[in-house]
């Protein structure tokens, strides 16, 4: 599929089939998530796969959104290892682990399966219920998997700002 094309048709999944996600596909998504780039290549993200009865009742625990996929991605990154900018000692775990979820996203829908990016989640609970420990910032769950039948996008999927009220252009 033409990147314009995913970009436009994939939408945040609400609603899953119960079917599991194939390894093969699942490590495709995993690969995204690898390839993704990061500052100065320091790979900061790490990712958390649930796919357990158990890992996914404590998701559930987590956050209210699962919406019954049957595997879920817990997008963290390694504080330790994330590239600090020295001018303001702003570190880039935050962007680099969304990088990486955004492209976990894409390749998903492009091999037909589905996610949402959820950041209603209790971070303290996911702490601690994953074990996380000290390094590791939880940012993201992505729910994963196929798509309900009946799935569709929310209503207001389609709607964006006119392109003036985003992009602006320099003039000198």
């Amino acid at each position: 599929m033409a990147f314009k094309e995913l970009a436009v048709k994939r939408y945040s999944v609400r609603k899953f089939k119960t079917d599991p996600v194939e390894k093969e596909k699942l490590d495709l998504v995993l690969e995204a998530i690898r390839s993704a780039p990061t500052a100065a290549n320091q790979q900061p993200q790490r990712v958390l796969v649930v796919t357990s009865e158990e890992g996914l009742r404590k998701m559930d625990a987590v956050t209210p959104c699962r919406f019954g996929a049957p595997a879920v991605l817990l997008m963290c990154f390694d504080k330790s290892k994330a590239w600090v900018r020295p001018t303001d000692k702003a570190d880039s775990g935050l962007v680099d682990a969304s990088i990486a979820a955004t492209q976990a996203m894409l390749q998903a829908a492009d091999i037909g399966l589905g996610t949402t990016w959820v950041m209603f989640f209790d971070t303290a609970k996911a702490r601690e219920e994953f074990n996380l420990g000290a390094n590791l910032v939880p940012v993201a769950v992505l729910p994963l998997g196929y798509p309900a039948d009946d799935a569709l996008p929310a209503a207001f999927h389609t709607q964006r700002q006119p392109l003036e009220n985003i992009a602006a252009f320099e003039h000198f």
